[in-house]
Parts: C-alpha cells; sequence; structure tokens
C-alpha cells in the first residue's frame, strides 16, 4: 500500500511517537489528538476496514486497543475512554487503514457525543428488524 499513510509509519518511512508494539499491532499518539494520550491502533497487516478485515484479526485488533487503553489509564490516572473505529468516508474514516482510536478521558475535557440522544419511533424500529432479519 504504497499511498497508505498507516503503512509509511510502519515501514519507517514517517515518525511516529510509538507506545505500543507487538509483532501483528502497533499504537502511537495521534498527531490530531480529541485529547492528552489520544492514540491509534492499528494491524500491521494492511486492510481498509472493518469489511476488508477478517473477523479473528478485528477481534485482535480490539483485544490490543483495551491493552493500550489499560496501559493509558495506568500511566495517565485517566478518568474514563472513549474507544473509537470509524469505516469509509461516511462513517467518518479519513485514513484507510483500519484503526482504533483509544482516547483518555476526564471529566473536565472538551469532548462531547457526536450525535444527540433522542428515542426511537418504534415502527421505525420494527420496520429496520424487518429488513434487517427477513
Amino acid at each position: 500500500m504504497n499511498s497508505c499513510i498507516f503503512c509509511k509509519i510502519l515501514a519507517g518511512d514517517i515518525p511516529s511517537k510509538k507506545i505500543y508494539e507487538d509483532e501483528k499491532f502497533y499504537a502511537f499518539l495521534d498527531i490530531f489528538p480529541a485529547g492528552k494520550g489520544h492514540t491509534l491502533v492499528i494491524p500491521k497487516e494492511h486492510s481498509a476496514d472493518i469489511h476488508e478485515i477478517s473477523s479473528d484479526q478485528y477481534g485482535a485488533l480490539a483485544a490490543t486497543a483495551k491493552d493500550v487503553a489499560d496501559l493509558l489509564q495506568r500511566k495517565l490516572s485517566s478518568e474514563g475512554t472513549t474507544i473509537f473505529q470509524m469505516n469509509r468516508e461516511s462513517g467518518w474514516q479519513t485514513v484507510f487503514h483500519i484503526h482504533m482510536h483509544v482516547i483518555p478521558r476526564w471529566s473536565d475535557d472538551a469532548l462531547h457525543k457526536p450525535w444527540d440522544i433522542a428515542p426511537a419511533v418504534d415502527s421505525d424500529l420494527v420496520e429496520l428488524q424487518r429488513i434487517i432479519c427477513e
């Protein structure tokens, strides 16, 4: 993946601030952080998104993100953690190498939920259930 910025980071062509690495995954500080300690966790094997990666590899990515979250909480004494994993342009993905954002959180940080919480209409849920399950 010659044009993938994360593959270039893995190849050592672009510098990063590594905080974790094992044989299959690499984690580094985000250069556009949402908050203190915002870390990206990526597989060393390129997959564009959740629809391309195997279920086993995705599970291992999630487990690594949990380990990184625990490391960040322990070292930064954060009060909480937010983990995002976005897919494709409409899903807010901007780098097309699957990755998880692990963001340490504090009660007074400036982050907020990315959507407004509102109740669903039951008939809409029934229709969606019908479409998905038929």
